[in-house]
């Protein structure tokens, strides 16, 4: 009896230890069940902050806004001390890269202003001195013209407005003549065009710059004294312009990487680096301004061809002038003949047959 009675107390204390462990043990997993689900909340908290409490922050301070106004509807958030921080030092970043593109466009504007200015004083030295220094001053006006579109890269790039306006339609012919004066190699250059059409005003000068561009790249990726081709081509959705050289042509994943540089995404200029082509950055942005449809393709000449499309809201056909008629003026039979005096002909200063001057244009240097 007493072996039995200290077997059932054994028994009594085991299964008293083994609720015990029953309890503890429920115990631990509803603690980590309540930690999973904290973590759980915890991420979600994180992943909803990732991905929409940060881009709108980040979009209204980009805006202009200040932190606190950005962080207005988030002040009992449970991370807002964080939320916080990180605006403070987003919109620190934003105010530097914000002056430093106002200090990239006031240089751009400076240096706009002074290639406008030297293109003036050599044109005037153009009709002043002889013949012998001709030729040296029209190589400086090509050199200044060449600076003028590097320094409007850089305004285009920092969002500055272009320096040059025109009120009226600017000829095709113009438009592609003046690209030309803007680049090195433009004695390559072969233009084909029969159209009679002209460009708006306010978007010539962005055309041009993105033809001088293409151009540039053309005859720089392809060696002399192989020659790029231009040809326009009227259809009804606007004007086609189309160069092609003969280099060594794109593959697929550059042409692929051209597309994108031109496309109607807005410029990042984080992505710009040593080794980008800038003037396909420069291209894109305008032709997401003025709405110029941009593509690349293999050349039948064995390089590369590019297609731009200038839609047609801003192509315009203007109307000839009409020719006065000739007037006749009845001379007296017995009037003597009146004797003339006979001009003494000079030979005309003017520029190489494969660059005639761009169209005068009234500029405005931005920033200066």
């Amino acid at each position: 009896r007493a072996e039995r009675a200290r077997a059932e107390a054994d028994v009594t204390t085991a299964h008293a230890e083994l609720a015990r462990l029953r309890a503890e043990l429920d115990t631990e997993r509803a603690g980590a069940e309540t930690e999973r689900t904290r973590a759980e909340a915890e991420r979600a908290e994180l992943a909803r902050i990732a991905e929409g409490v940060l881009p709108e922050m980040v979009k209204k301070l980009r805006a202009g806004a200040a932190v606190d106004s950005a962080l207005a509807v988030h002040r009992k958030h449970p991370q807002y001390a964080l939320l916080r921080a990180v605006g403070e030092e987003i919109g620190r970043g934003e105010r530097l890269r914000a002056a430093a593109l106002a200090v990239c466009a006031t240089a751009a504007g400076r240096v706009q202003a002074l290639a406008t200015s030297m293109h003036a004083e050599l044109r005037e030295m153009q009709h002043r001195h002889d013949e012998e220094a001709l030729g040296d001053l029209l190589s400086l006006d090509h050199s200044t013209a060449q600076a003028g579109r590097m320094a409007d890269s850089i305004a285009v790039l920092t969002g500055a407005r272009s320096g040059r306006r025109w009120a009226k339609p600017i000829a095709v012919e113009s438009v592609l003549r003046g690209a030309l004066g803007r680049i090195g190699a433009y004695q390559r250059v072969r233009l084909h065009n029969a159209s009679t059409a002209a460009v708006a005003g306010y978007a010539a000068e962005g055309v041009m710059h993105a033809l001088a561009e293409l151009l540039d790249n053309a005859t720089n990726f392809s060696a002399p004294p192989a020659e790029v081709h231009v040809y326009v081509e009227e259809v009804p959705a606007g004007l086609v312009v189309t160069v092609e050289d003969s280099g060594l042509g794109l593959s697929d994943s550059w042409l692929r990487r051209a597309e994108q540089a031109v496309s109607a995404e807005p410029l990042d200029l984080t992505t710009l680096s040593a080794g980008t082509r800038l003037g396909l950055a420069v291209v894109g942005v305008l032709a997401r301004k003025h709405g110029l449809q941009i593509s690349f393709r293999p050349s039948a000449r064995g390089g590369t061809g590019v297609v731009m499309l200038i839609p047609q809201q801003l192509v315009t056909h203007p109307v000839p002038a009409a020719t006065p008629a000739p007037v006749q003026v009845s001379v007296p039979a017995q009037a003597p003949p009146a004797e003339t005096a006979r001009p003494v002909l000079t030979p005309a200063r003017s520029a190489p047959a494969s660059l005639p001057p761009a169209p005068s244009a009234q500029r405005t240097p931005s920033g200066a």
